[in-house]
């Protein structure tokens, strides 16, 4: 059996990764990786994986490819499950097929896992069918970077000159007048459209169409750089009508998600959906308790309680998981009646078999107590399961109220990272333009990470907040929400960044 596999990491956009390259990710031992892979999906690989970046730049390889086979090959002798990660496909302008020589003359077995290429991908991410039948009926990817070594070139000039098939050129921007040249001089017509796309897939993709005669001349005007795809036929005239990833609305913009990563998937998924650049940066992390005997003792003398409030997703999740632990289930709830602060909280009961009796209209503790005290809450015995340290107004307003109130840690959060320096990074590149909070302690961790002082320096980046309790908790660091739904939810969250950007 394989230890070794050259895996595909397609064109840059997560969801163009295969299941079968993800598995591979989640599972490896040792992660050896190119320029053109996405290192977001480093974050799949276990905590004990091995990271090894081997460059691939176009220009600037931190490992020249023999040193990368040698590699491969030492580390795959050591039994250890070898993920060699590569932008595209691997045997499309990968280099695959030499590292696959080296592995069989090492005498050690492995697999291949094609990836989405970007000769495909970018151009149709650009708007542009690499075939179409008003136009050709083959297309032909090239390299536009040969291997300097050869003695003559393998491209055939006269052929790709009279032609009429798409042309895909990869690695090509810097030979970019010479192939135009070529081109022209082996017979294709001056005025046939030339399409550029960098970064295709990616949320910082650009584009755009020219013709042969003056694409040179335009990509120097706008300082176009690698890494970029050139395609030259009729197809490119599709560009325009047929675009549709550069129309997103948030397309390009820097975007921080301070969430908890067991919490952020829906919104990076629906940012990315928008085209916007996420920074994930998790700012806590949300943990099991050391002792759950408080929470079994809770659940087994749940009769004694009228009303359970749950404040969160996490709330639920952790709740419903003693609750399996001691053998029980949703039935438990039997005649009591059950509250959800927010759609999410409720969505996470009803997967679970439980309407809830109550709703706010508002997410904040005040439009809370007003709704309970509507359906005669006063004087009842009241759970609320929550994280270890939250805060206090809404046991604190019930208690006024004259409920009874238990409040019953289930999870807690913790400070998670170590080091704010990448995000300063990203700062002072100019790389981010929003940092959304999604509680309190978003936002205070965020500044434990990142100074106060070092955030004054960039006014033009924006903060999105979710709610005015959160909003609140900004303002006592010295800055002020740009941003702030009507509705407290993460879509409504999403709804102010993209009419922000609009």
């Amino acid at each position: 059996m394989a230890n070794v596999f050259l895996v595909g990491a397609g064109p840059g956009d997560p969801g163009m990764l295969t299941l079968r390259a993800k598995e591979i990710i989640e599972t490896c031992d040792i992660m050896i990786y190119d320029y053109l892979a996405n290192a977001d999906f480093l974050k799949w690989c276990k905590p004990e994986c091995e990271i090894l970046y081997v460059g691939k730049k176009g220009g600037d390889h931190t490992l020249p490819q023999d040193k990368i086979n040698d590699l491969i090959v030492e580390k795959a002798r050591s039994g250890k499950v070898i993920c060699r990660l590569k932008g595209g496909d691997p045997y499309v302008f990968g280099r695959g097929g030499e590292e696959g020589e080296e592995l069989v003359e090492a005498g050690i077995d492995f697999e291949v896992v094609p990836g989405i290429t970007a000769g495909v991908a970018a151009a149709a991410y650009a708007g542009i069918p690499v075939t179409h039948r008003d136009h050709t009926t083959s297309v032909c990817f090239i390299t536009g970077h040969e291997d300097p070594t050869k003695s003559q070139s393998g491209n055939n000039w006269a052929v790709y000159g009279q032609s009429t098939s798409t042309l895909v050129f990869y690695m090509g921007v810097g030979n970019l007048p010479m192939i135009a040249k070529n081109l022209m001089d082996n017979g294709r017509a001056v005025d046939t459209p030339v399409a550029l796309v960098r970064w295709g897939t990616r949320c910082n993709q650009t584009s755009f169409v020219s013709t042969l005669e003056n694409v040179a001349e335009e990509a120097k005007k706008r300082d176009w750089k690698a890494p970029s795809i050139i395609i030259v036929g009729g197809v490119c005239s599709l560009h325009d009508k047929l675009a549709w990833f550069e129309k997103k609305p948030m397309l390009g913009q820097g975007v921080v998600v301070t969430r908890a990563r067991e919490q952020a998937s829906g919104l990076v998924d629906v940012l990315r959906g928008h085209g916007a650049c996420v920074h994930e940066f998790p700012t806590i992390s949300v943990e099991p308790l050391a002792d759950y005997m408080a929470v079994e003792t809770a659940i087994l003398q749940l009769a004694r309680y009228q009303w359970t409030i749950f404040t969160s997703v996490n709330g639920v999740k952790f709740f419903w998981k003693q609750l399996k632990e001691i053998g029980l289930d949703s039935r438990i709830f039997c005649g009591m009646q059950v509250a959800a602060i927010g759609p999410a909280t409720a969505d996470a009961l009803r997967s679970r078999g439980i309407e809830p009796d109550f709703v706010p209209e508002k997410y904040v503790a005040e439009h809370v107590v007003k709704g309970l005290l509507e359906l005669d809450i006063q004087g009842a015995d009241v759970l609320i399961p929550r994280a270890k340290v939250a805060r206090e107004v809404l046991p604190e307003a019930l208690k006024k109220a004259g409920c009874n109130v238990t409040v019953l840690p289930v999870y807690e959060t913790k400070l998670v990272q170590a080091s704010g320096d990448d995000m300063e990074a990203s700062l002072t590149n100019g790389e981010i333009q929003y940092v959304t909070f999604t509680s309190s302690s978003t936002v205070e961790n965020f500044f434990a990470l990142v100074s106060p002082d070092v955030f004054k320096k960039y006014p033009e980046v924006k903060i999105a907040s979710i709610g005015p309790i959160t909003s609140d908790t900004v303002r006592k660091f010295g800055f002020t929400p740009s941003l702030e739904p009507e509705d407290y939810t993460i879509p409504g969250l999403v709804a102010e960044l993209v009419k922000d950007t609009e």
